[in-house]
């Protein structure tokens, strides 16, 4: 049985291979990894999920705001490449939004495949007075209101917001020292 939960520490080196085997090296030079850098996902909102102990798929939201409004960016999404097109990234992306809602926020948005997020209600045109703080393909930048009127007002270069990971801060010190 697959299980969706809370990520937690001993989830992140499983969780590091499986973003790098399905998204590439690559993945942290793209825009959304700029406003990830050195934060931690918002609170109750890195899920995990595992069948066994062995981690199938991963997805955290993180805090962006953009001319004072608050949202959240949601990413990356990751499903073991054996398992995708079984649901698995349906389901995680039901639970991601479903307690999103829950915890009162008001926006998701997401750079991402136009057809796969807009069964969930994703929409470009929510984006279009956003920006990313780097390239980003227009048509891909997507969000979705989970409270009406969530996104009035939001607009220019998306920043990051919430808590900062003092912990990747220091490290990334102690790395350019030496």
């Amino acid at each position: 049985m697959i299980t969706i939960r809370d990520e937690i520490a001993a989830d992140i080196p499983a969780r590091e291979a499986l973003l790098d085997r399905c998204l590439g090296e690559r993945r942290t030079a793209k825009s959304s990894e700029r406003l990830r850098e050195g934060r931690l996902p918002a609170e109750g909102l890195a899920l995990s999920a595992e069948r066994d102990g062995e981690l199938l798929a991963t997805v955290r939201l993180w805090h962006v705001e953009a001319n004072g409004v608050a949202a959240l960016l949601l990413g990356p999404l990751a499903v073991k490449p054996e398992l995708q097109g079984e649901g698995l990234g349906k389901a995680m992306m039901r639970e991601a939004l479903w307690r999103a809602a829950c915890r009162g926020h008001g926006a998701v948005i997401l750079v991402g495949d136009a057809p796969y997020y807009a069964r969930f209600g994703f929409d470009p045109s929510l984006t279009r007075e956003l920006a990313m703080p780097g390239p980003v393909e227009r048509e891909r930048f997507l969000a979705i209101e989970l409270r009406d009127g969530a996104l009035d007002g939001a607009s220019g270069v998306l920043t990051a917001a919430g808590v900062a990971d003092e912990k990747a801060a220091r490290m990334r010190e102690f790395a350019q020292a030496a």
